[in-house]
């Protein structure tokens, strides 16, 4: 009888694992911007929708998964603040918030959990909020990443983003940022911080080529998600389609980056009848669109990238020259070094490998470079090209050193084994 039981908990805990997991990665931000928005404390909402996932791997191993797990985890930490909020009360002025507090979770009760994703991002967003924080700020608080992870992304160490996002969190709360779309007299200078954490996020979710991480597979179609949602409220902000545009070009080519074994497939070389037509077209669409306000800005040229490689799915070869010309204007729109190491790239294929080594020397004065893995890639194969195997080959060490993706690491060095032999 005893084996029996625990048979049944144990298939019934690892129910409740998963169960978390999914509702983790599909509401984690909806459930902390809901909780936020009525506590005007991020901080807060966060530690009490950790404490009811950690009753909730207690509870529904023994009761069984509720229906709507994320109703049942919105009132245990809702209940979670109150009681919290309830410990610290001092005065009558505290009572009052208190009693607001409760009618504001009460008003919800029973109602589906609306979505005030966008709103706590523009909070985040507000001018109070220190400039480097905003957008690593919304991508912990909405779509739940870790700060070692976020810190890689924005090239800081995990320990000073760490500070950064615990300082921001309190700032929101003592400043009372309300958790609102802006009217339009404040939406320039918060939206682009807005695209910049969506377009950050897709990047973080379309490193998983093959889409067998559930979380970045879930963070990339999230950050789309999202992208529309800014275009659909927002459709006269040509940035917003143009960000939209973007991710679709990008994400419409996911199947032919990886080949049938599992190995990676740079670019230049995948199967153009693999990419998503239906998507393509739809990027094209949002392009086109955000072309017609006739207000250029640096995800519109992105997305034009994207759109001359597409290209190649109906003519056979890329527009080198015309690449290169999309580069110059991002480049000195941006001054961003991954931009400088791209357009050098593109230029090797115009003027020759030596032109773009020169361009892509002139990156590597940048100091945040020197742990880039994509410059080290970039420089070995520009090196591999030019002669010089030695470099060449250090080159290769560096960027396989640093880079995180097996399948990448296995081209690279493929890569590097054809020095020795060639």
């Amino acid at each position: 009888m005893s084996d029996g039981v625990e048979m049944v908990n144990g298939e019934g805990g690892e129910q409740a694992r998963l169960t978390a997991d999914a509702v983790a990665r599909r509401s984690y931000g909806k459930l902390v911007a809901f909780l936020a928005a009525r506590t005007r404390d991020v901080a807060a909402a966060e530690d009490a929708l950790s404490e009811a996932f950690a009753s909730a791997l207690d509870d529904w191993p023994k009761n069984g998964c509720p229906a709507n797990p994320e109703g049942w985890l919105m009132t245990v930490a809702r209940r979670k603040i109150i009681d919290s909020f309830r410990g610290h009360e001092r005065d009558e002025v505290a009572a009052e918030e208190l009693k607001v507090m409760a009618e504001r979770f009460e008003a919800a009760e029973g109602s589906e959990i609306p979505d005030q994703r966008l709103g706590l991002m523009f909070a985040c967003a507000h001018p109070a909020i220190d400039m480097a924080v905003r957008a690593p700020l919304m991508l912990q608080t909405v779509l739940g990443l870790d700060a070692a992870m976020i810190a890689s992304a924005f090239l800081v160490s995990p320990v000073t983003m760490g500070q950064r996002l615990v300082r921001a969190k309190a700032k929101i709360k003592l400043a009372g940022i309300p958790f609102r779309i802006p009217g339009k007299e404040e939406l320039a200078d918060r939206l682009e911080v807005v695209l910049d954490a969506i377009y950050a996020a897709f990047a973080e979710g379309w490193s998983d080529a093959p889409g067998t991480d559930s979380i970045r597979r879930d963070l990339a179609e999230e950050a789309i998600f999202l992208g529309r949602l800014v275009a659909y409220l927002l459709p006269e902000e040509p940035e917003a389609l143009g960000l939209v545009a973007l991710m679709l070009h990008a994400e419409a080519r996911r199947l032919a980056r990886r080949d049938s074994q599992g190995g990676y497939v740079p670019l230049a070389d995948q199967d153009t009848s693999l990419w998503d037509a239906r998507m393509i077209r739809e990027a094209e669409d949002f392009l086109l669109s955000a072309s017609g306000f006739g207000m250029i800005g640096r995800y519109q040229l992105e997305a034009a990238l994207q759109s001359a490689h597409a290209m190649r799915r109906r003519t056979g070869v890329d527009n080198w020259a015309d690449i290169v010309q999309l580069y110059d204007a991002l480049l000195a729109l941006s001054g961003s070094p991954v931009v400088a190491i791209n357009r050098a790239l593109a230029v090797a294929e115009v003027e020759g490998p030596e032109v773009g080594l020169k361009a892509l020397n002139a990156v590597g004065e940048d100091g945040r470079v020197a742990q880039y893995q994509p410059y080290w890639a970039a420089r070995a194969h520009l090196l591999a090209k030019t002669g010089p195997r030695e470099e060449a080959w250090h080159a290769y060490d560096m960027a396989i050193g640093l880079e995180k993706d097996d399948a990448v690491r296995q081209f690279l060095q493929g890569r590097q084994a054809n020095l020795r032999a060639g």
